[in-house]
This record gives C-alpha cells, structure tokens and sequence, in this order.
C-alpha cells in the first residue's frame, strides 16, 4: 500500500513511520525540508522524500497522486507570532485541494477531544481543521485525542519539568481540570490499526486512556512513580496570562505553547465511549504505566522523537539549507583550535554536547545565560536534546539548533535560537592532524550587535577556550 505521511519530522510522525514500514507500506514522507529528515536512519528504499509545504498551494504539486491513503498529522498551535488557527485552516484547504485529484481511499486525521461546549482556541481549531478535511471527497477517519504521555511529548516534558523541579507547587486553579491521559504507544497502535478499515470512514472516535484525572492528580501521580513527595496548592486569583508566564518560566515550552497549553487546561478533555479498543484489539495502558514506559525508552537512550525538534520560528521557513552557509564577510568569529591525543574521544564529546551531558565549561555561565534569555522570551537552556549521544539536522540542542551534522565528515554545525541582536553559527571540525576547530561566528544587526560581541569577547575566550580544552583533553 502506497501512504503520504504528512508531519514526517513531527513528533507524532516519527513515532507512526517505523510502524508502518514494518507493516510493509511503501511510504512518501511530505516534508518541508529534506534536510531535516534522517533518511539515514531507515531501510533503504522504503520511503521517499516530497518536499512541499501545506501553506503554499503550489508546492503541493511535488507530491505524487498515485496514492492510497493520506495521514494528515501537521499542526500549527506552537509557532510564534501569526494567526495559527488561519494557518492550520488554510493548510487544509489546500491539502483538500490536493488530496481530490489523487487516487486516495482514505484521510487519517489526528486531532483533539472536543465534546465541551465552550473549546479553547487550540482545541476550536483542531475541530475547524477536520470540518475542512472533510469537505474532500476521500472518507476522513477522525482520531481524536487529549493528552498524549510518551517520552519527548509537550504534556510528558512539561509534567516531568514540574514534578522534578518543583517541590511544592503554588498552581493556577485549573489543575482541578478533569482530562483522560492516554499512552503514544495507543495512539500510535490506533493510527495504524485504523488503516483502509471501512467501517471507520467517515467517523470520528475520541481515543483516551483508561484513567479519568485531574492535572493535579496527574502531577502528584508522576511524583508518585518517581518516588517524589510533591505538595500542590491551587489558588483561584491567577489570571491566564499569569499562569502562562508560569509554566513559561518553570518548564521548558515556549510562551506561545504555554499560552495555548493554558488556555486549554481550562476545558475538560473527556472522551465519548466507542468500541474502536475492542475491534482494533488494543490494550489500554494506564497512566502510571505510561509513565514507567516513557522512563524506560529514556533510561535506554531511546527517544525518537520531541516536541521540541519542532520548528516553531520563521527562522527556518525555506528550510535549513538557508543558514548553512556560514558567512565570512560582515562577521565577527571566535576561532580556537587544539590538537587531540584521541579523536575517537573527541568526536563523542563534540557529538554528546549540550542537554545533560553540559557545555563541559563554565555550565554555570551557559545557565544563567538561558535564564536570560527566558527573561526575553527566548527558549533558554531547557530544551535539552533528544539523543544524548547522537545529533541530526533540525534536532533542538539546548538554545541551538542542529543545522549540519555527520560524524563521517567529523564535523557539527549550530545556528542559535537565542534571542540575539543579530545571526550566531558554533562548529565544530576535527581535520585529518586530528586538529579539533571550533569556530563561533556572529552576524550583528546594527550597533546593538556590535556592542553586544563586545561585550561578550571577554566570556567566549574563557568559555569556549576552557570547552574545546575539554573536548579535547
């Protein structure tokens, strides 16, 4: 069977495509930016790249119409700045456009529980979304979810942020909230169960673990699979504004996400009974259980995915490929270099960078500058890295993003996501003298930029000195 995967780099797409390959499917993976795709890390010849963008009409044209069925996995509810609900409608406008002259038998749409009279802005959108897909004259199966707990999940890395850093917690009165957690592995399960089945077109089915919670008791259930004693206070006087610059502050998303993340705690998230579980033949985990199964694929080093590697800024809209050419003129540059003893140690230093694992110099300087960059708004420190010994194109990387990166070429390129009054690149090389390079450029934008490499020359001599002194050591 021939399936578009749509949201192929998504969290959610990442997960589905390896099950699908298993099953046999010929899969074309739609991206926005191939380079972003790790076609390295899958059988040879079972998928196929089609770079177009759902916002762009035109670009549709790239993708194939020999087709048999379409999932439909893309989201907008994390970008920052825009009208993301116009975004999400629009792209599927377009994707109906597209999907009415192809061959296909069936759309999978993942979208939200929206039974709730009154719906946030996010969940509202989720429902405009299916209205659009179903305006196509393929059958759209409609999967509809709440919160998803897996390893690398916006609800699981926001949760563990809490529980983990928070001791005693003074939270907005909405974690009285009642929702149905369910695992990414039932979700996953249920995406592909529900391929080409007939009796699922044209419908809908709320999926939902089998737990009905609160967000306090989610919270205090975590610290009790952890082994944490955690006290929760809610008080009734913190506007949504406020709380949004809470979970901003206190986790590692970024505000849009929070705002909206806020906005949709505040509704109940309780699924209506189908029998889809029964007839797909799927056992339903547990919250605790989900939560125990997350840890495991974490401790193993295991995660496929995060919401994090998401692209949540225009930086990146016509792809990585745009700021992989380091420019040399009109630049400042911080260029060290240092002999190895041991360049097999070396490139797993280089490689193993960021996240846990630290800066390997002055983690406390790189510290408090994430925390000022929360301060205005940027995505600080926290978003750690997927993989701890492993990097691929478009990976997060702390307050980085990964733009080029082989081990064969022995070489890691980084763009920063900071906020900054201008451009910044870090890499790292080992040349064939088993000389390791690293060269941090910074493309200023006006005088602000320039006095702000200034002042900064002082702390990158001793920091990415003392750094490239440990990579190499």
């Amino acid at each position: 069977m021939k399936i578009l995967l749509t949201g192929a780099t998504g969290y959610i797409g990442r997960r589905l495509l390896p099950v699908l390959i298993e099953q046999g499917h010929e899969i074309i993976c739609m991206v926005r930016d191939k380079q972003r795709f790790p076609v390295d890390a899958y059988p040879a010849g079972k998928i196929q790249l089609a770079e177009a963008d759902l916002t762009n009409a035109g670009s549709l044209k790239n993708l194939p119409t020999e087709i048999d069925v379409a999932y439909y996995l893309v989201h907008s509810m994390s970008m920052s700045g825009g009208d993301f609900s116009k975004t999400e409608k629009d792209s599927a406008q377009n994707f109906v456009e597209y999907i009415d002259g192809t061959q296909a038998q069936q759309i999978i749409y993942l979208g939200g529980i929206t039974n709730e009279q009154q719906l946030s802005r996010h969940l509202s959108s989720r429902k405009a979304v299916e209205d659009e897909l179903r305006k196509s004259s393929v059958p759209v199966t409609a999967l509809r979810a709440g919160i998803i707990v897996g390893s690398g999940s916006a609800s699981f890395e926001i949760i563990r942020d809490l529980v983990e850093k928070l001791p005693v917690m003074v939270a907005p009165k909405w974690l009285n909230t009642r929702c149905q957690p369910i695992s990414i592995r039932n979700v996953i399960e249920m995406l592909g169960g529900v391929l080409m089945q007939e009796y699922t077109y044209n419908k809908h089915f709320d999926i939902y673990g089998p737990d009905t919670l609160t967000y306090k008791q989610m919270l205090l259930q975590f610290a009790e699979v952890r082994k944490l004693k955690r006290r929760i206070f809610t008080v009734p006087v913190m506007t949504p504004k406020l709380s949004s610059y809470w979970l901003y502050f206190v986790t590692s998303t970024s505000y849009p996400l929070a705002k909206n993340l806020v906005e949709s705690m505040k509704v109940d998230v309780i699924g209506k009974k189908n029998e889809l579980p029964e007839k797909l033949d799927i056992h339903l985990i547990p919250y605790k259980e989900a939560i125990k199964i997350a840890f495991d694929k974490i401790e193993q080093n295991m995660v496929l995915s995060t919401w994090n590697d998401s692209v949540t800024t225009n930086i990146f809209s016509k792809g990585l490929s745009e700021r992989i050419e380091v420019p040399q003129y009109g630049v400042f540059t911080d260029k060290q270099s240092m002999k190895t003893k041991d360049e097999g140690k070396a490139l797993e230093r280089i490689f193993a960078i960021g996240g846990k694992n630290g800066w390997y110099y002055a983690n406390w300087l790189w510290d408090f500058r994430g925390f000022f960059d929360r301060l205005f708004g940027g995505v600080g420190l926290r978003r750690g890295r997927r993989n701890q010994s492993d990097l691929a194109p478009g990976d997060a990387l702390d307050f980085w993003r990964v733009i080029y990166s082989s081990k064969q070429e022995k070489r890691l390129l980084l763009y920063a996501e900071m906020k900054l009054p201008g451009e910044a690149w870090l890499e790292f090389k080992i040349d064939d003298n088993n000389c390791v390079k690293q060269t941090a450029t910074f493309r200023p934008l006006g005088l602000l930029g320039r006095l702000y490499w200034v002042s900064m020359l002082p702390f990158h001599y001793f920091i990415f000195r003392g750094m490239l002194s440990k990579i190499t050591g």
